[in-house]
């Protein structure tokens, strides 16, 4: 299997080495696993000493699960000398019984050990987790793939930014294609479409089975499956609880908690409103987001969308964004007098980027952002399409925010 390097690599260098446990988390089949392949091999290639455990394996999970000691023992069974230094890299972390007893005992008392490991999401973590770690742990958010991760796994020859007019229009096809079928690594390999779709209904069936059903305790699946087709087709729109609610047939307390798990599992997001100005400014329901495209338009229509339009395409810009930003950072903006901005990252010192969507450039509402720049003193805005002309200093395709 060929290991494609991550962009996240570069962050979790710098705390390779540390008495700091590394932790991945993030949805199921984001990488995580080839993530932590490409660290054994690196590690490996620097002649560090390194020891890969699957807790998939019922033998490897119930040998760890018989506390420090047999873990130990196991080690020194595939050649672990103490005191000298080693790299444990434990994949799914989250099946053991009481991960936590284990990795503040190796954190304390074993400096030497130097542990990487992987939970499938931050409900595993946050299930299995305790206070008994607190700064002991640095924590590392996987997401499908970045579009610029795309390319390197299609091994694209191109380096963005690209200027030449010919490589423009090649990457716009490989972004609509990138919007269509989502960032999920497995999904990005496969070369058929019909397998593609399957893959994806794979990761749905297993997400509901695993996270939902075992881990959560959700009892009526079928009110669940509803609500996840429901909410992918409203992504990139305004949540309305009461209408969920009476379409789903699911309370308003169950429908809070069943919102709670898809975030904490890294399905969705919910989106704030901006806003510094309640009296002019919609300040409490927020939008919802799915975190691939893919994955939204195979809840929503049963099958990819032909044509990147809409939600489907602003689903994915919103997933570019995360993964540029970080999910807390990221807001929209709409006024009482129906104002509208898809996006406003706030960033650091206080200032705030709007951004605006579109299928065109020519599309675009330059009123409305001249309006929101003069209201929060922005000099710089960033309207975001793949068609028409493009105009600096404003317009940018997708892949140069």
């Amino acid at each position: 299997m060929k290991l494609y390097k991550r962009g996240v690599f570069d962050k979790i260098e710098r705390f390779i080495g540390d008495e700091t446990i590394i932790v991945l988390h993030g949805a199921r089949q984001v990488g995580k696993t080839h993530i932590l392949f490409y660290l054994r091999d690196w590690l490996t290639e620097k002649g560090k000493k390194v020891f890969f455990y699957d807790l998939e394996y019922p033998n490897l999970l119930a040998d760890l699960n018989r506390g420090v000691e047999f873990f130990l023992a196991d080690l020194e069974g595939r050649g672990y000398e103490a005191p000298e230094e080693i790299y444990v890299l434990i994949d799914e972390i989250q099946y053991l019984d009481n991960p936590s007893s284990l990795l503040k005992i190796i954190a304390d008392h074993h400096k030497n050990i130097h542990l990487i490991v992987s939970g499938s999401s931050s409900f595993d973590i946050k299930t299995k987790f305790t206070d008994s770690l607190a700064g002991r742990t640095i924590p590392f958010e996987i997401y499908p793939l970045s579009f610029e991760e795309y390319l390197t796994f299609k091994e694209v020859e191109y380096a963005l930014p690209v200027v030449n007019p010919a490589a423009i229009s090649r990457i716009k096809d490989l972004y609509y294609d990138f919007i269509k079928y989502g960032g999920y690594p497995k999904v990005v390999l496969e070369p058929l479409e019909e397998k593609k779709k399957g893959y994806l209904l794979q990761i749905i069936d297993t997400y509901i089975r695993k996270d939902v059903r075992d881990l959560a305790k959700v009892e009526d699946l079928d009110k669940f499956n509803r609500m996840l087709k429901v909410l992918s087709a409203q992504s990139g729109q305004i949540l309305e609880m009461a209408s969920l609610s009476r379409e789903t047939g699911i309370s308003l307390p169950t429908l809070q908690k069943y919102l709670s798990i898809l975030e904490e599992t890294y399905v969705i997001k919910r989106v704030f409103p901006f806003s510094r100005h309640p009296s002019v400014e919609i300040s409490k329901n927020p939008k919802v987001f799915f975190f691939d495209s893919g994955l939204q338009s195979v809840l929503w229509l049963g099958e990819f969308q032909g044509a990147a339009l809409g939600s489907v395409l602003e689903t994915n810009f919103y997933g570019e964004l995360v993964k540029r930003f970080g999910r807390q950072v990221i807001y929209f903006w709409r006024t009482k007098a129906h104002q509208e901005i898809d996006f406003v990252i706030q960033k650091e010192n206080n200032q705030v980027l709007p951004i605006e969507v579109k299928t065109n450039f020519q599309q675009a509402n330059h009123r409305t952002m001249k309006s929101f720049a003069k209201k929060y003193g922005v000099v710089d805005w960033k309207v975001v399409a793949l068609e028409g002309e493009k105009k600096p200093p404003h317009d940018n395709y997708p892949w140069e925010i």
